[in-house]
């Protein structure tokens, strides 16, 4: 499953990189996209676990720009 979410207050490229980062990371997640112009994160998840994934992704999202929020489009 494909889900694509808007990031609020993404403020830098370096953020945007180290997020994607942080998201292909978690268990669940299998590809992580964040377009910095765009300020979207598009993820390929499994749809089973997606509102627990969902959480974490928030959580890694503002370790690395304490703003930043995630709402889903």
């Amino acid at each position: 499953m494909i889900k694509t979410f808007k990031l609020t207050e993404l403020d830098c490229p370096v953020c945007a990189n180290k997020m994607q980062e942080a998201v292909a990371k978690i268990e669940g997640v299998s590809q992580a996209r964040v377009d910095f112009l765009a300020t979207k994160l598009t993820i390929e998840v499994q749809e089973q676990n997606l509102t627990k994934i969902v959480k974490q992704i928030g959580k890694a999202v503002r370790k690395v720009e304490p703003d930043c929020e995630i709402i889903e489009i």
